[in-house]
């Protein structure tokens, strides 16, 4: 019998939104604390992100500084708390930084990992007679407004030749969005990993188009300009992203390992962990904060601007500080298994 997947099965995985969410997410924060010395690095952090990739590779390990811990549900409240300087660093996806410089806030992107896009897509219920994104004209689309999949929806719909008005879009967040999908008042969702990778496992829907080739696969971890400022926590910044850089290079080599402990930390069942980490997590390298990358970052401004997403041009360019690239790859280098 076929398992239907009930939106309650992905509550728990909101709080995975660093590689998409824009939406009004709320923030908690936490208080663990990790390393010694009398320097505390103030980290913004999201279930199952950056903590726990570098405590399973061991990477918190010989700290001479302390690092402390505040969780949060989505990349946006992550980012307002990294403009007020309650935290001197966070990871999020590509899109957060994009509405948070439209918004004038204080940040700065430090460092950037490439991944595919292929845990970004549009799904569309296994009874479907849609076959290609074309088709979509004139249907109803789930997705999070100002999200990455927002951007990817604009991006695939552009490809084959269509724009926003000629969909019906439905601006839902993703617990509403399954609820909407697997009721069949939606026609299609637009949504990234886990999300993908639950509705795939629990064969409720299939992949009609992904983001691979057409979104930058870009994730982000962004500074507050203050903290650069001063040279022991610029310091303590370098060492703690050259850490995270060597936590991500180990997911690779460990893929069943992380997926347990992404599955533990996170409440997502393991099938659903592993086949995320494969199609989206393990991909991930360290690349450089350059020119192509701002490039890229720009287009997905300059796209919400015209949507009237984001009210004021963006110049993405004024929010990166490319002191911390080293020898690393440029951005369009291809990520894990794409050769």
């Amino acid at each position: 019998m076929r398992r239907r997947l009930a939106p309650a099965a992905l509550l728990l995985p909101l709080a995975l939104l660093l590689t998409a969410c824009g939406g009004s997410a709320t923030a908690g924060t936490g208080s663990d604390t990790d390393g010694q010395g009398s320097l505390t690095l103030n980290v913004g952090d999201q279930k199952g992100g950056s903590e726990a990739i570098l405590r399973a590779a061991g990477e918190l390990k010989g700290l001479d500084y302390k690092i402390k811990w505040s969780t949060f549900t989505s990349g946006p409240p992550l980012l307002e708390a990294v403009n007020a300087k309650a935290v001197d660093i966070g990871g999020v996806g590509n899109t957060p930084p994009v509405f948070a410089a439209g918004a004038g806030s204080k940040i700065t992107v430090v460092s950037a990992f490439h991944g595919t896009s292929k845990g970004d897509a549009i799904l569309v219920p296994n009874g479907s007679k849609l076959t290609k994104p074309a088709q979509l004209k004139g249907r109803s689309i789930a997705v999070a407004q100002g999200s990455s999949a927002n951007y990817q929806l604009v991006a695939s719909l552009r490809k084959a030749g269509l724009s926003l008005g000629d969909v019906h879009v439905k601006y839902l967040q993703p617990a509403d969005a399954l609820a909407a999908f697997t009721s069949g008042k939606v026609d299609a969702w637009a949504v990234w990993d886990p999300y993908t990778s639950q509705v795939l496992q629990s064969k409720q829907g299939r992949i009609l188009t992904t983001g691979d080739g057409i979104t930058n696969g870009l994730t982000f971890q962004v500074a507050a300009p203050s903290a650069l400022q001063d040279k022991e926590k610029a310091a303590a910044v370098k060492d703690y992203l050259e850490r995270l850089r060597r936590a991500t290079a180990w997911v690779y080599d460990h893929q069943e390992e992380w997926a347990g402990v992404w599955a533990m930390d996170t409440g997502l069942p393991y099938e659903v962990a592993l086949a995320s980490v494969r199609r989206t997590n393990a991909t991930r390298i360290s690349v450089a904060v350059d020119k192509p990358l701002v490039a890229s970052e720009q287009e997905i401004a300059d796209t919400f601007t015209e949507l009237k997403l984001i009210p004021n041009k963006v110049d993405f360019g004024a929010f990166v500080d490319t002191r911390f690239n080293g020898d690393l790859p440029p951005s369009t280098t291809a990520a894990r298994g794409e050769g």
